[in-house]
This record gives structure tokens, C-alpha cells and sequence, in this order.
């Protein structure tokens, strides 16, 4: 497993939770608007953490940290994740996977053998081969049919799940978040994310640091994405 990057304490990763970061190169994206522009474009530059350290780190931690986000980048790339996943299962602590859904083989893996406790896919635009294409910067044709495959497997599982879409200005409106939602209507958590232009973020495309998103914008959104999801909150 290729980790190249870990945060012994994080506050925002899971709602109510305490928990580590880990973080694994490659992405099959090429989201624009990604901020882990090295993790996804350049990983060779950038350190890999061994999971002996990471282990270590855990240890220290044990009864005061609930958690670990596993992130990316795309883990589910890496055929090694079950293994990362019941690893951490086994010292004790909760996992919570991070992924864009184009994976559902390994994702139902995951789930059916426990390996995960919270999924959060994020969905990057409403479920059409022209828009997510342009949100993801590849061509998603083939890999469409995955993301709707892993979104009915959260549908329909039990276990605790969150959908997420990061709003962009200059990909979305509102007809965008209200067509996502029709696509998730039932899901139990749906949360809108802000897109960050704070200085010293870097993209993958800097084009799209030219324009930020208001509160009274954001809100609209939100308000949008509540006439399909009426619990739908945002971060």
C-alpha cells in the first residue's frame, strides 16, 4: 500500500469523530478543482509513510482517537486495501473510506466483510456521461455505470454512508445539485462541500481558483439540494 501522507489528529474528517488521516496515492480523476494535486498527478514526489510508523502513531493514540479516514487520492486503486482496512480493524479502531465510487467490486467487498464502518463517495456532478466528464477532467463513460453501482450498494446497505458534493462555481448550478439529488432521493446523508480558493491551495486546473463561491450563493445550493433532500446540510 502506497501511503503518502498521515495526520495523527484530525477534527474534520468525521463528523463526531476523532481520527487519523491516511493518505494513499493515484487517482483514475482528474478533478479540476482537486486540491492533492501531487498526491494524484505526482506521487513519486512525494515521501511514502510506513504503516510501522503509522502503527506506532496508533498505538499512542488508542482510547482517545475513535477512528481512521482512509483517503486519497483513490484508495480503492490499491488491491492491498482490504488488508490496510483489517489491519486497523484489528488494533482496534473504526475506518472510514473516503472514495469516488468507481470501484463497487471492491467496495462490496469491504462491506461484506466488515472492513469499513463509514463510506463517503463523493459525487462529482449530476450522473451523465457529458457532466461528470467535464467535472472529473477524464472520459467517465466506462466507469459511469460503477459510480451508480456503488451509489445503489450504499442505498440499499444498512451501514453508516454519506454522499458529498463539492460546489463548484464554474462546473455547477442549481439544476446540477437538484438533478445529483433526484439521483440519491432516499439516501439518509447528503452534504454539500464549498469549493476552496483560500490562499496557498493549489488545483490541479489554477484557472479554477479565479472564482469563490458567497454564503448568500452557497446557500441557494443549499436550499436547492433540500426541495429533493429535505436533511441535506452542508460544511
Amino acid at each position: 500500500m502506497d501511503v503518502k501522507g498521515f495526520v495523527d489528529i484530525s477534527f474534520v474528517d468525521w463528523d463526531g469523530k476523532i481520527s487519523s488521516v491516511i493518505f494513499i496515492s493515484c487517482c483514475n480523476f482528474r478533478c479540476p478543482f482537486c486540491h492533492n494535486v501531487n498526491l494524484v498527478l505526482n506521487p513519486e514526489k512525494l515521501d511514502t509513510t510506513p504503516f510501522e510508523y503509522i502503527e506506532d502513531q496508533l498505538k499512542k493514540q488508542k482510547g482517545w482517537t475513535d477512528g481512521v479516514c482512509i483517503t486519497g487520492g483513490e484508495p480503492t486503486l490499491q488491491s492491498s486495501l482490504p488488508e490496510l482496512c483489517s489491519r486497523i480493524k484489528k488494533m482496534g479502531f473504526l475506518v472510514k473510506l473516503d472514495t469516488n465510487g468507481t470501484n463497487p467490486t471492491l467496495l462490496k467487498e469491504l462491506m461484506d466483510k466488515k472492513l469499513v464502518d463509514y463510506i463517503a463517495i463523493d459525487i462529482k456532478a449530476p450522473l451523465t456521461t457529458e457532466k461528470y466528464s467535464k467535472a472529473t477532467g477524464v472520459n467517465v463513460e466506462k466507469m459511469l455505470e460503477n459510480v451508480k453501482e456503488s451509489i445503489r450498494l450504499l442505498l440499499e446497505s444498512s451501514m453508516d454512508y454519506e454522499f458529498r458534493t463539492t460546489v463548484v462555481p464554474t462546473i455547477h448550478d442549481l439544476e446540477d445539485i437538484k438533478q445529483i439529488c433526484r439521483s440519491l432521493k432516499g439516501c439518509r446523508k447528503y452534504v454539500l462541500q464549498k469549493f476552496d480558493v483560500s490562499i496557498g491551495k493549489t488545483v490541479i486546473d489554477p484557472d479554477f481558483m479565479t472564482k469563490s463561491l458567497s454564503e448568500e450563493e452557497m446557500q441557494k445550493f443549499l436550499t436547492a439540494a433540500q426541495e429533493v433532500i429535505p436533511n441535506a446540510k452542508r460544511r
